[in-house]
C-alpha cells in the first residue's frame, strides 16, 4: 500500500477531511484539499517533514505512514524475502497448513519480543479486554506506544521503592 493510500486510511479512521487534515498541517484553506488529494492519488509525493507532521496531526508512527509496497503480488513476496534475510522469517508447515515464524535463533531479539507484545495485545482484544479502538491504537502508534508503556512501568516502580 503506498503512502497517500495510508494517508487516506488513517484521514478516514479518524473522520476528517482532505481540507482539514490539509489546514492542519499548514496549508492554506483555498489549496488544502487539493494538495491532500495529490498526496492521496499518488500524483505527490511529500517530503519526510510532511510524513512527520502528518503522522503527529493523524496520531500515528511515520512507519505507519511509510510501508513497502504490498499493493502487488511481487512486491509482497519481496517483502517477506526481505524480513527473512533481516529477521530470520522462515516458512513452513503447521498440522498441515503453511505458516510465517521467526526463529529465535536468528530473529532479531527485540523483533522477537515486539511480536511477543503483538500476541499479547492481540490476545488481550481477542478476549474482549480492548476494543478494536485500543488495539489499533497500539499497531499504529508503535514504537511511541511502547515507549509510554515502558515509561508507565518505570514510574510504577518507582513508585513502589518509595
Amino acid at each position: 500500500m503506498a503512502i497517500g493510500e495510508r494517508i487516506r486510511f488513517f484521514r478516514n479512521l479518524r473522520g476528517l477531511t482532505l481540507k482539514a487534515l490539509g489546514m492542519e498541517v499548514g496549508f492554506s484553506p483555498r489549496t488544502a484539499d487539493i494538495r491532500m488529494s495529490q498526496y492521496e492519488s499518488g500524483s505527490r509525493s511529500p517530503k519526510q517533514e510532511l510524513v512527520e507532521h502528518l503522522a503527529q496531526t493523524l496520531h500515528v508512527s511515520t512507519d505507519a505512514l511509510n510501508v513497502p509496497n504490498l499493493d502487488t503480488y511481487y512486491g509482497f513476496m519481496h517483502t517477506l524475502f526481505a524480513i527473512e534475510d533481516l529477521y530470520g522469517l522462515q516458512i513452513g508447515k503447521l498440522d498441515g497448513e503453511l505458516c510465517l515464524r521467526f526463529d529465535r535463533q536468528r530473529a532479531k531479539m527485540r523483533l522477537y519480543d515486539d511480536f511477543d507484545a503483538w500476541y499479547q495485545v492481540w490476545e488481550r482484544y481477542q478476549n474482549g479486554e480492548l476494543t478494536r479502538e485500543d488495539y489499533d491504537n497500539w499497531r499504529y502508534t508503535l514504537p511511541e506506544v511502547k515507549a509510554q508503556e515502558t515509561r508507565s512501568r518505570l514510574d510504577e516502580l518507582r513508585k513502589k521503592r518509595t
